[in-house]
């Protein structure tokens, strides 16, 4: 057993201070110009395949480890990855012609070959959320033109196909093709520029810089460019309890801490270890219903529930200040051109006496709202305590269940065992992006409406048009109110205060991050 193993157990079985392992461990690697570099993560990863997931506990490991054929630069624009350049496509709409990059390889030593690439992408389309949901729009086949040459042909234009290849939930990872059985892989084996050493479920996860790896050479901005690969060795380390994570950044054992309370940043702000990085308007936290089974399958009572809610009280529990927040019904801040507010009245109504007519209306039974929620994500636990409150004087019986993140993401695909569960989503560049519009969620959002609505808007090609058909789609969103968005918020993490390279784009990657001593 190596020592920085055998530490990395100590710690996580709790019987070495944090402190004792990392503080040596920050250092260069004796002879190799590297780093060993240590995130503290919300918790243990529900696996290592962001195909399967739209969990960004799972994405920020993998990323690391997989690429996709496409990345985005700092301004959420495509850029190519494992791809040679954008792609071609035609004047209809309805080819992408993708050039594949030669001398790339995987980290078991193979080449990626062309077939690798198709049996990823086919995989992808049957068991990505974001997949699943392209091709029951618009994928007609996926085929090798010639040995480095992918062509997509689609049955209708479908515009946001190049952001759904490149975003890394429910990522379109490329594997080798022997490693793919059916919809599951038998091997974590990708081209990044890191490969997974070793997996202590609850402890540690530990990747090794990959000795075969092929980097783009443009400059790096955002996840796209050159991957440097500066750090020997990278460590991700499950630590569930906020105070603990919040501790370790402030003493300074952790180059990353991710996910920390809000009420933590004055104390990030004098400690000489680690500074604040705080990210305002990153992201919007919403409650997600489950229309498959139970109460919330009811349009009445998903309506009482959106009466009798109080967003401005969720909001100042979970983030405190007023700018670490703000209250806005439309699913995007004004600085965004998807903005606009169709819709939105339906947004912070904090109405118990219509709430409690909806539910008469709806015929409620007195069945418990169960609302899934985790202290991983503090403010997920703080919003769902004064929700259940606001609901409760509307005349919902409501009970909380509280889980670690991993168990809830593994409960949230089982229509009967929650109604309602706590999440947030960053505000991505493009909406189809994000899995809780498609009907393979775990919400099952799947309606005539909805399946007009978003047709209209992924086949819109000219932005103004898909401006306005986004708006529809916000519009039928608070009708049918498949979420509630309580707000937005800034997100806040811990850096070490001598690390660089690490882009502020709402993640961590690490494989240009430097410590400098």
């Amino acid at each position: 057993m190596t020592e920085t193993k055998r530490l990395l157990e100590l710690v996580a079985a709790g019987t070495l201070a944090a402190g004792a392992l990392f503080a040596p461990q920050i250092a260069y690697a004796e002879g190799s110009g590297g780093a060993v570099i240590t995130e503290a993560i919300i918790g243990e990863p529900p696996g290592l395949d962001p195909l399967i997931t739209t969990t960004d506990v799972v994405a920020t490991p993998s990323e690391h480890i997989f690429e996709t054929l496409f990345t985005f630069n700092s301004r959420w624009e495509v850029r190519p990855l494992l791809a040679e350049s954008l792609p071609t496509i035609s004047g209809d709409g309805l080819t992408y012609i993708i050039p594949i990059r030669r001398g790339v390889s995987f980290q078991d030593r193979s080449k990626m070959q062309v077939e690798d690439v198709v049996a990823s992408l086919n995989r992808w389309v049957r068991a990505a959320t974001l997949g699943k949901g392209s091709n029951s729009f618009n994928i007609d086949r996926i085929e090798a033109t010639n040995d480095h040459v992918v062509t997509i042909k689609l049955k209708q234009p479908y515009a946001p196909l190049l952001p759904l290849l490149a975003y890394p939930l429910s990522a379109a990872i490329i594997t080798p093709q022997k490693n793919i059985k059916g919809n599951e892989l038998t091997a974590l084996i990708g081209t990044g520029p890191y490969s997974l050493a070793e997996h202590k479920p609850d402890q540690y996860i530990k990747l090794v810089r990959f000795k075969g790896y092929s980097s783009r050479k443009e400059p790096a901005d955002g996840t796209s460019g050159e991957r440097k690969q500066i750090p020997d060795e990278i460590d991700f380390v499950p630590v569930p309890d906020n105070n603990t994570r919040v501790e370790g950044a402030v003493a300074g054992q952790y180059d990353y801490a991710d996910g920390l309370p809000i009420e933590a940043y004055a104390r990030l702000q004098k400690s000489n270890k680690s500074a604040p990085t705080l990210l305002p308007d990153l992201g919007w936290p919403f409650l997600a219903f489950n229309l498959r089974a139970g109460p919330m399958s009811h349009l009445k009572l998903r309506q009482a529930v959106a009466a009798a809610l109080c967003p401005s009280d969720m909001l100042q529990a979970a983030f405190g200040d007023k700018k670490f927040y703000s209250m806005d019904g439309a699913l995007y801040p004004k600085s965004y051109g998807w903005h606009n507010e169709e819709g939105a009245e339906v947004y912070n109504q904090h109405n118990p006496e219509k709430a409690s007519q909806l539910l008469k209306e709806g015929g409620y039974d007195g069945t418990p709202l169960r609302i899934l929620t985790s202290h991983q994500y503090e403010f997920h636990y703080q919003m769902a305590e004064v929700a259940k409150a606001c609901l409760e004087e509307a005349g919902f019986k409501v009970q909380l269940d509280v889980v670690d993140w991993a168990t809830l993401t593994q409960r949230r695909t089982n229509p009967k065992l929650w109604d309602v569960y706590v999440t947030h989503s960053l505000f991505n560049a493009e909406p189809a992006t994000y899995s809780s519009y498609d009907s393979s969620s775990p919400m099952g959002w799947d309606t005539p409406e909805r399946k007009r609505v978003w047709r209209g808007f992924i086949t819109a090609a000219e932005p103004t048009k898909r401006e306005q058909a986004f708006a529809q789609v916000q519009k039928l969103v608070w009708e049918q109110l498949p979420f509630y968005k309580v707000g937005s918020f800034a997100w806040l993490a811990a850096s070490n205060r001598k690390m660089t390279g690490v882009p502020e784009i709402g993640w961590p990657v690490f494989w240009n991050a430097k410590v400098n001593n």
